[in-house]
C-alpha cells in the first residue's frame, strides 16, 4: 500500500467518513479515495474511533468473519478482469475484521462501501499499534476496489472532512 505514505494520504487521496456504523456511536470509519483510472479506497479507523483513543491498548485483531469466510483468504494477482474472477465482493456493512481492546470491547470493522476486497493489511496483526498510531497511512484496515461503473456513486452515504467535523462538534456539545 506504497499509496498512502507519509503525505501521499493528505495529496492523493479524499477523505470520506462513515459515523456510528449500524448504530453504534463514535464507531466511525474513514474510506480514502484515491482518483485515478480506476477508483481505489482505503478503508481505515476515523480520528474519533474508540480504537484511537488514549488509554485503549489492542488485543487482537482478527479477519477470520465466520466458520466459512477469512479476509485473509483472499488473494488478489493479475490485471483488472482478474481481480473481479477471485476478489471477494463487499457490500457497505460487510465486515472486515474484528478488534478486540484489553478492556474487553469487541469492535467490527466494516467496509463502509461495495466493492471487491483488494487487500488486507496483515502487518497490523503482528504489530496492532500501528493501526492506532498511523491508521491513515501503514495502519490502514483493507483496500476496496469499486465496480468502474459505480465509482461516481461510491461515496453516496458518506460524509466529506467538513460535514465530520460538524459531526464531532455536535457530539462535544452534546457531551458538555
Amino acid at each position: 500500500m506504497a499509496a498512502a505514505t507519509r503525505g501521499g494520504a493528505e495529496r492523493y487521496f479524499t477523505r470520506w467518513y462513515k459515523p456510528d456504523v449500524k448504530g453504534r456511536p463514535c464507531e466511525d470509519f474513514c474510506v480514502l479515495q484515491h482518483s485515478n483510472r480506476r477508483v481505489i479506497c482505503v478503508i481505515t479507523l476515523a480520528e474519533a474511533h474508540p480504537l484511537l483513543q488514549s488509554g485503549k491498548t489492542i488485543k487482537s485483531i482478527n479477519y477470520q468473519i465466520s466458520a466459512n469466510c477469512s479476509r485473509l483468504q483472499n488473494k488478489v494477482s493479475g490485471k483488472s478482469k482478474r481481480v473481479w474472477l477471485f476478489a471477494q465482493f463487499l457490500t457497505e456493512l460487510a465486515p472486515l475484521c474484528r478488534i478486540s481492546s484489553t478492556d474487553g470491547e469487541e469492535y467490527t470493522i466494516y467496509s463502509c462501501i461495495r466493492g471487491r476486497l483488494i487487500e488486507v493489511n496483515e502487518n497490523i496483526l503482528s504489530n496492532p499499534t500501528i493501526l492506532q498510531e498511523k491508521p491513515s497511512t501503514e495502519g490502514y484496515i483493507a483496500v476496496v476496489l469499486p465496480k468502474f461503473e459505480e465509482s461516481k456513486s461510491v461515496t453516496q452515504g458518506l460524509l466529506t472532512q467538513k460535514e465530520y467535523e460538524e459531526v464531532l462538534l455536535k457530539r462535544l456539545n452534546s457531551s458538555s
